[in-house]
Parts: structure tokens; sequence; C-alpha cells
């Protein structure tokens, strides 16, 4: 039921599933024509370095040679990156002001078409390449109309490769162009065209269509998921109000023959991005504050609102582009909270009785926000050049949110009073929470406070190598302890159901002896110097977290728990890829005779496959046995199907969208039962609601 915010990679055999064009991605894309040095090895003389070791990329061959450089990888995140593209150039039109519908559709073959009625590509020839403009668009690098100001003003797409890396990577691409009164078409194959453009037909209206079909020879996964698509086409909806994306499934219909679809558009903007993404909390305001302004002719729109939890949730986007590390767009909305609501809460004489001293972090427990700002000329740094840099929108963001929420306070002053007893609240959390805090802080052995003692820790210490297993129950942490490799393989057993950290305050969570031990355990620790409630990764001693845990229902929950503490109290390890989340048989399929043949099965369908190739297609000569819990297997037998590198298939925790996935968090594990109701009905493949 995580499916829906997670995306799992599996991982056979010891690699992490990280191929070779991710390790050369790094820095932003390069020229139109790249240059690479052919390396000679150092036993060869000099001399034989000359210009025929030059070898020269020509066009988009750099984009196919190096994708991960471009899109990021070339698993199923770079696969749907290219719906991004292709949409957010759709999206510029739209922000331009000369679109409002875009339409998305899977076809049954996995090639994507996505139409709009913007004004079309330009058709004309293009007086420096002496080609037309569609064709300069689709096979060079850095060209398109964002570096032309009176084009677009602001652009998602701001380096020109997004259409023509598409095109790199597809084995098919297609180009309709309706404009001035014509509808032109060209064709590609792997970016190069395959025809002239030429005219087609007549049209009574303007737009751009793209159909592209993801080369399979570069791109290690070619299914394209609905839900994935859908949670971004949702997303940019609530950011750009008034325009209407739709998403259609062909691959999927109903009884009817009717192709799965959702359309998605918002009136209010982020104002209902907000209620969605909060739609499973308790409110502590009846409404949500919503902010739209421009400042230094910078348009500022934020929305936000309060409820009862003890989690901060904010999300920035500039242009479109979630900024996952914040930049001054958020360090400016964070500034004019604090300082107007402390100047709020000193003026009414509101902290008289207070006896600690207030943090910054006091006023954003329970806060849910998004902030979206549009910058003619963003600069983005950071690891994933998603944090804004730009030093003057820290002023102008601070500015617009000061004004705005200090009108709003004083008009209305039930509203504010709650707010502000909230941050009382926090602050006097945070305080209870110091003490307990500290459990968690590893200590050296000498100190008397080291590793949990149920931990069976393994040999090495290169943290690169080490693997800890979570491990539900001590039945299975003794099978789990025996069949492991101890030279890289830890096993941490947990007793029962872990607390649910939705619901707690800090100081809960930093009392349950099951999360001090998982701290410990990985010696993760409490507060870094931006923010003292963040997990400190320092000296964090695996970079596998393998959640492991029973396949029936009781795992399952316990699994939710265990994912839910990690996204809202060591999320850096989601971000960095650590933690995994392992898979054990659900059977094992012996045949009968003297011969035995046995076989583990993961699902009914691999059990009749087993019949059917093992059995001539008879169940009376099978012997088949299902493990209710992983305790019913022997150590060997853990080993050989779950833990050992060789054989396993792991499942990789991926954050695709951060919004959802808190959404569906809160929804799952908070206080609101209507909702949580909603979403099992909806996506259960059977359940009983009423049990």
């Amino acid at each position: 039921m995580l499916l829906v915010q997670f995306q799992f990679m599996d991982n056979i055999s010891n690699s992490e599933n990280i191929l070779e064009e991710n390790l050369n991605a790094a820095g932003e894309a390069v020229e139109a024509v790249a240059s690479e040095v052919v390396e000679t090895s150092a036993a060869e003389n000099a001399k034989d370095y000359q210009a025929d070791n030059i070898q020269v990329l020509e066009g988009l061959e750099a984009v196919r040679k190096r994708p991960a450089m471009y899109i990021g990888d070339i698993s199923g995140r770079g696969l749907h990156h290219l719906v991004y593209e292709v949409v957010d150039n759709s999206i510029d039109e739209a922000l331009a002001g000369f679109a409002n519908h875009i339409e998305v559709t899977i076809q049954e073959d996995n090639s994507i078409k996505v139409v709009d009625n913007g004004r079309g590509i330009p058709v004309d020839m293009h007086e420096k390449m002496h080609k037309p403009a569609l064709e300069v668009v689709l096979t060079v690098l850095h060209a398109g109309g964002k570096f032309d100001k009176g084009s677009y003003k602001v652009s998602g797409g701001l380096h020109g490769v997004g259409v023509s890396c598409v095109n790199a990577l597809s084995d098919y691409l297609r180009a309709e162009i309706h404009r001035d009164g014509k509808i032109y078409m060209q064709e590609y194959a792997y970016g190069k065209p395959t025809c002239e453009m030429s005219v087609i037909g007549d049209t009574d209206h303007t737009g751009t269509t793209i159909i592209f079909h993801p080369d399979a020879s570069i791109f290690t996964e070619t299914v394209y998921d609905f839900e994935t698509l859908a949670n971004r086409l949702r997303d940019l909806a609530y950011l750009n109000a008034g325009i209407t994306l739709k998403l259609t499934d062909l691959r999927v219909r109903d009884e009817q023959g009717v192709a799965k679809s959702h359309t998605f558009y918002s009136r209010e903007g982020l104002k209902e991005f907000v209620k969605y993404i909060d739609s499973g909390k308790e409110p502590l305001i009846n409404e949500v504050i919503h902010i739209n302004t421009i400042k230094n002719g910078v348009p500022v729109e934020v929305a936000m609102t309060y409820n009862t939890s003890f989690n901060e949730n904010i999300f920035s986007y500039v242009n479109n582009i979630n900024t996952v590390e914040g930049g001054t767009h958020l360090t400016g909305f964070r500034r004019g909270l604090t300082t107007t609501l402390k100047k709020y809460a000193d003026d009414n004489h509101l902290l008289d009785k207070l006896k600690i001293e207030l943090s910054k972090e006091d006023f954003r427990d329970g806060l849910t926000a998004v902030i979206s700002v549009k910058v003619a000329e963003p600069q983005f740094e950071g690891q994933t050049k998603t944090k804004l840099g730009n030093s003057d929108i820290q002023a102008v963001v601070s500015q617009a949110i000061s004004e705005a929420l200090k009108y709003y306070l004083e008009e209305n002053p039930k509203q504010a009073r709650a707010i502000v007893d909230k941050v009382v609240l926090a602050a006097t959390a945070r305080h209870a929470a110091q003490s307990a805090r500290m459990k968690v802080q590893r200590k050296s052995p000498l100190s008397g406070a080291g590793l949990p003692g149920k931990l069976a820790d393994c040999k090495s210490r290169d943290a690169a190598q080490c693997e800890l297993f979570l491990v539900e129950g001590d039945s299975a942490g003794g099978s789990a302890k025996q069949g492991r490799n101890p030279n890289f393989q830890a096993i941490l057993p947990l007793r029962g159901k872990i607390l649910n950290v939705e619901k707690a305050m800090d100081h809960k969570v930093f009392e349950s002896d099951s999360i001090v031990s998982i701290f410990k355990a990985l010696g993760v620790t409490i507060g870094t110097e931006e923010d003292p409630k963040e997990a400190n990764l320092s000296k964090l001693r695996y970079h596998k977290i393998i959640i492991m845990t029973d396949a029936d229902v009781d795992g399952a929950h316990i699994a939710t728990l265990l994912m839910t503490f990690f996204f809202r109290r060591i999320r850096p390890l989601i971000d960095n890829g650590y933690l995994y989340i392992a898979t054990p048989p659900l059977y094992k399929c012996t045949t009968k005779g003297k011969n035995k043949i046995e076989e583990y099965a993961w699902d009914e369908q691999q059990v009749q496959r087993f019949v059917d190739t093992r059995c001539d297609g008879d169940r009376n000569k099978m012997v088949l046995q299902r493990y209710k819990g992983l305790g019913e297997m022997n150590p060997q037998q853990l080993w050989e199907t779950t833990m050992d590198p060789e054989n396993r298939m792991l499942k990789q925790v991926q954050l695709s969208n951060a919004a959802e996935a808190d959404h569906t968090f809160s929804v799952l594990m908070g206080e609101e039962v209507g909702p949580r109701r909603d979403f099992i009905e909806a996506h259960a493949t059977y359940a009983n609601i009423d049990a």
C-alpha cells in the first residue's frame, strides 16, 4: 500500500542497480558538441597521444553516451523524467499565457503522447542553422525559446536540453505542430530526423503534439506507471491554477472499453494543495492562509496552515521545479514567519508566563506550507541542483510573508491565539525532549552507553559494505543471526510494533526503547548545524538498512510503522538510498518422489510455473509449504532466499514525491479515520472494512 508514494527498485545479487551511467552523472549539461579525451595507460609513451585520440561526440550523441548526466538515471525515474521534460515545455507555454489545456496519454505500446493548445513550436527556417526551427529545437542541445526573455519571462526548463534529450533517448519521436492554419509534421529516430518537415493538413487551432517511444537499449525499465505520472500532473495543477491536465492510460480499460483517465484542475492553486496534503491530519486552525502577491517583480505564492501533529512539512518550488534542498526562498519564508509570529505574541503579551526560551523551530511544529516563486533567472546550486541561490529572493519572500501574515493575525485573533499556543506547546515539548534525546547519542564504549544489547553486530567497520537487518521478533532474529554472513551483516531484532511516530511528541519518540535501539545501532544522532531536530548521518554505521518482516498483515503494518519512522525522523536515509525492504518467499514448492526438486516462490504465478514445468501440470504431484512468518524458516533457508546477496531480491525505497508521501503517511498513520477508510477502499486488493 506504500507503492503510492514510493518507487521500489529491485536489487539482484550484491548490485545496488546503480549503472555505469549513474556513476558518471555529475554537473550540468554539457555543450552541444562534447569532447571526450580517451585515456591512455601510464605505460604508453606520451608521443602516442595524438589528435586521433580525441573523440568528438556530435549532436545528441553525448546524450546517448551519458544519458544519466542529463536525466538523472536510466531506470524508472529517468524514464518518467522524459515525460516531465515534454510536459514542462507545455507548462511554460501556459505560464506565458498561451495555453490552458495539456493532455498526456500512455499508449498501448508504452509510448507517450503529449498534446497542448499553446502557440506551437516555430516551424520557419532558422537563419543560423539553416533548417526549420522545429528540427533545431528537437536535435540541438541548448536550443529553445527559454533563452529569449521576450518569449518566456519564467520557465521550468532552463538549459534548453529537455525535448532534445527526449528525442535522443527515444527510438521513435513524432512532432505535429498546429500553427498558422497548417499541421506540420516531422519524425525522428534516436535523435535524428527520418524525414523532412512537411505539411500534412489544415487546422483551425494552435498547439504542439509530441509522441515518443523510449529506447529500450538505453533504459532498464520501459513500462510507465500511471500513479507516478498522476502525482506529477496533480502537483502541476496545484502549482498552476486554472490549467487543465488530463492523464489517460490506453493500456487499462473498464468493462465498457473506456480507458483509465484522470483530469487534474485546481481553481485555488496552492490553497487546495495544502488542503490535500493535510487531509489526513487534524486541523489546528479552520482555514488555509493563502498569500498571492508580487514583490519587486517576483510572483510569490504561499499557502500555509497548522495541524495538531508535531511535524514540519514545507514544500518549496521555483518555476514549478521542486527545490528539495530548499534555498533562499525557503530561508525567507521561515524568517518572515518566525519574526512576525514572535512580534505578534510579544505585542499581545501571549508569552509573558513562558519560563523557557523560544527556538525558531518551535514556530514550525505542526506547520504545513507550500511556497512557489517564479524567478526570471534562477540560480540553482546544491548536490542535486535543486537549491535556489538567488540572494535577493530571501528578502522578497520574507517581506511578502511578514506583511500578509501580520494582517491575518490582526484580523483573526482567535486563530492567532491557537497558533501561539501551539508554539508554546512545541517549546515545552522540546524542553522535555532534550534529556530524552540524549539517550540516542551514542557514547564511547567506556562511557557505558554503547550499542544496544540485542544487536548482533558485524565485523566490518566499512559503512559502505555493512548491512543492518531490522527483523520482526526474536524468533526470526535468531534464525537471521545464525544464517547471516557476520563479516558484513548485522541483525537487530525488534519486539512487537514500534511507536507510531506520526502521532507522537518528541519526548515520547525518544523514550521508546525500540526507537532508541535503532538510533544507537545506526550511529545516528539528532541535530545538525542547520537544524537541531534533523538527523545527523555523519557517523552512520551501515549503508544498507533492510526491513525484514513477515509476509502477512502484521508484517506489513510493522514495515509501515518503520517507514513512517524513517520518513519523519531520519529522512536523509531515504534521500541517500540507504533504506531497503527484504522480500522473503511465500512458498516452498517440492516435487513428490525420490528425486525431489525444491524451488521457492514469491507469488501464485511462480507456484503455477513450478507445477507446469516440474509436475507436468499436476498439483497432486507437488508439496506446497506456505511460510506464515520468517521464524518458520531455518537459518539456511533464510540465508539462501532472503539474505544472500547472490540470490536475494531487495526493494530500495525511493522518495519520488515528498508531498504525496507526506499525504499518504498522514492518511495511513494519522488520527483521521475517514480518509484512511477511503484510501483502503480505493487501493486494497481485498479488505474487510467492517472488521
